[in-house]
């Protein structure tokens, strides 16, 4: 059935008839030209939303000329938003009008496309779908703004609905929901049509969400909605027996689909069969078998091109060697230097706090170093090996030339990398009581400011503080 017939159909019984002039246009007016220069004076104050300096304009055009040049349906919309705007501020006696206005001009926008007045460029199929958005948001407006009787509210819907399928909006699935659920507890429609709503827009938020896009997330939120007035009534509309005795010959023919039998699993869970159930069981244990396989596969794969977070598995469960060995790993893998870096500060980390080897420990932070020059954490790491390591560093004062050397990484950290600044300071006040000693450096000669080199396996030259 075309879009036309289709269209017919579906509106006979609430859409406006179009009466002669309703969908005139400007072409071949004697007065066009004004009506041009008024199109554009009363548009310009619409897309600044002075919709009181648009009105005079805009009247004038509606009036001669409603479809415009037969391409753009402008004076219909826009005269919603003009009729909205008056109604936001109308007194109660003045807001009826307004209303009826509102929809008439919906009807009549709407009525326009059906006669083929008013075009679009991509033919039946993109006039279906206008005016699927048109229906959409009329009902839309009825439910929300205009405060419209839940029949003919309903009506809108479902117009909407069954020209738009899976372009439905989201906005328009909220409120739909909600008054099928409203009208089948006043006993308003029976079970067979609450169904029917149901088993259209739940497909439709499904089907965008897995299609992904901008408006997923609205979809889902759409779909949460429509579950929760769903929740309400879904065990009085649907019948567990009465879906398994139409979905079980779909299973029988497909017997070792999975995603058939999860499908299938989803659809009876959702219509109030339980679990043990021997048909849903039986769909449940199919899928599960194959899930399984194809997530210890996935899990596989991912482990293989994933081996930085084994090494993090393998240091929570205690393994630093393991670790270690996947840190390696991770970095063969690497081509971008910032996080082959990181790995080697993770295995200088482990090297040095859990494995106690001091001197590879800061090959490997020195290495990620020459990778990221600006890592910061890099040499915090370096300094706490020599703060560490300092006491086992010789006599008193090779002791206190290693702690020296541990806060000149600590301030180099802090003047490369803001992140740490604060924790360096923190490092440095604490070991700045071990500083050397001003006698001890007399005695040896030494003044401040002299380099003097740190025995032991640090081996790095300072600048002596006392």
């Amino acid at each position: 059935m075309n879009y036309k017939a289709l269209f017919s159909i579906l509106s006979s019984m609430f859409l406006a008839v179009a009466v002669f002039g309703q969908c005139d246009t400007w072409n071949g007016m004697a007065d066009m030209e004004h009506l041009l220069e008024q199109h554009s004076v009363y548009r310009d104050n619409v897309k600044l939303q002075n919709y009181d300096d648009a009105v005079e304009a805009w009247e004038e055009v509606y009036t001669k000329a409603p479809a415009a040049d037969g391409k753009r349906d402008f004076h219909f919309t826009d005269g919603i938003k003009i009729y909205k705007h008056k109604l936001a501020s109308a007194a109660e006696g003045d807001k009826p009008a307004l209303k009826e206005k509102i929809l008439e001009l919906y009807d009549g926008c709407i009525a326009c496309y059906n006669q083929g007045v008013l075009e679009i460029k991509g033919g039946d199929e993109a006039v279906k779908k206008r005016v699927a958005y048109l229906m959409g948001q009329k009902a839309y407006d009825m439910y929300y703004e205009l405060n419209t009787a839940y029949g003919p509210n309903m009506d809108a819907f479902d117009t909407a609905v069954e020209l738009g399928g899976n372009n439905t909006l989201y906005n328009v699935l909220i409120p739909y929901a909600a008054v099928t659920t409203y009208q089948f507890q006043k006993e308003k429609i029976d079970a067979v049509k609450a169904r029917s709503v149901f088993d259209k827009i739940v497909p439709i938020a499904e089907h965008n969400i897995e299609a992904g896009g901008d408006y997923a997330s609205y979809y889902e939120n759409a779909l949460a909605n429509i579950k929760s007035e769903l929740a309400k009534i879904e065990r009085d509309i649907y019948d567990c027996e009465y879906f398994k005795a139409k979905l079980r010959p779909e299973y029988d023919a497909n017997p070792d689909d999975p995603q058939l039998a999860k499908e299938l699993f989803g659809q009876l869970i959702r219509r109030g069969c339980e679990k043990f159930d021997p048909f849903v069981s039986e769909l449940e244990k199919k899928y599960e078998s194959w899930a399984a396989g194809v997530n210890a596969q996935k899990k596989a794969e991912f482990e293989a091109n994933n081996p930085a977070m084994l090494a993090k598995k393998a240091y929570d469960a205690g393994d630093f060697d393991g670790a270690i060995t996947k840190y390696r790993e991770a970095i063969n893998k690497e081509t971008d230097n910032a996080k082959k870096a990181n790995y080697h500060y993770y295995v200088a980390s482990t090297l040095f706090r859990k494995k106690k080897e001091f001197s590879a420990a800061r090959q490997e932070a020195r290495t990620a170093l020459s990778l990221n020059p600006n890592y910061g954490r890099a040499y915090m790491l370096i300094g706490d090996m020599y703060a560490t390591g300092a006491r086992n560093c010789g006599d008193s004062w090779n002791q206190r030339l290693a702690v020296l050397a541990a806060m000149e990484k600590y301030s180099k950290a802090a003047s490369i990398d803001p992140s740490v600044a604060d924790e360096a300071g923190d490092k440095k006040s604490k070991y700045r009581g071990s500083l050397p000693n001003k006698e001890e450096g007399f005695l040896r000669g030494v003044k401040s400011g002299d380099r003097q080199k740190v025995g032991c396996w640090i081996g790095e030259t300072v600048t002596v503080r006392y």
